[in-house]
């Protein structure tokens, strides 16, 4: 994938709606959903701190996490980070992070069946070096973190849908058109974004049962690079 994330600067900070955070808070009431109910393909995502978390993942046939990748847009200036996690037999086999404009970072970890890292690898602008157990460890928590949340998102059915706005008109990268149930806050983002544009704007959207909440939009065609199935 290729600049990804490109033109999200100026985003302001958002935060989950009412109706969104209450499905969120519910989640643990889910729980007995049956797995068959699940497609092995999905994307969902949410907010951090500092920018936007969007969130592609597919599980084998019994149901456990094959690959994840993870695309982090900060809100202002900064560079998107994209993270890969790949499974084998549900256990975490290797993280591969890397940067959609700084090509020359990036790093890569792989672990044996035991959990014990057998490679590592930091990649910098002139050199490579091993990594530090605590930096290690730090990966390792990110890449539980990321993978709990994306089961707790989808248990709640909260989606990751994405696509493009052009003349006042939504659609999804699949073609389809589209009409959002956005919050005040949403709609005059998008509104003071669209009036600054003189052709399109690529946006990114979660879907819940409580409604629709606006993540990103850019200067973008995120559905250039959107993940998949068959590339995860």
């Amino acid at each position: 994938m290729k600049r990804i994330g490109e033109g999200v600067a100026n985003i302001p900070l958002l935060f989950f709606t009412p109706r969104l955070a209450t499905a969120l808070l519910v989640l643990s009431l889910v729980g007995c959903s049956s797995h068959e109910e699940i497609p092995r393909f999905t994307a969902s995502g949410y907010v951090a701190d500092q920018g936007i978390n969007r969130l592609w993942r597919i599980d084998n046939a019994q149901h456990q996490p094959q690959t994840i990748i993870n695309v982090y847009s900060p809100y202002y200036g900064g560079d998107t980070v994209i993270d890969r996690y790949e499974y084998q037999q549900g256990q975490l086999h290797l993280l591969r992070q890397t940067h959609a404009e700084k090509t020359d970072l990036g790093v890569m970890l792989r672990f044996d069946n035991e959990g014990n890292v057998s490679f590592m690898q930091r990649q910098l602008p002139e050199r490579r070096e091993k990594l530090s157990s605590d930096d290690i460890e730090l990966y390792k928590y990110q890449a539980s973190k990321v993978l709990n949340l994306s089961s707790t998102l989808r248990a709640g059915n909260v989606e990751l849908v994405q696509g493009q706005w052009k003349q006042g008109v939504i659609t999804s990268c699949a073609g389809q058109p589209v009409t959002l149930s956005l919050s005040v806050r949403s709609q005059v983002w998008l509104a003071k974004r669209a009036s600054r544009s003189n052709d399109r704007l690529g946006l990114a959207w979660l879907t819940a049962p409580e409604g629709d909440e606006l993540l990103l939009v850019a200067n973008e065609d995120f559905c250039k690079w959107e993940p998949k199935e068959s590339d995860l």
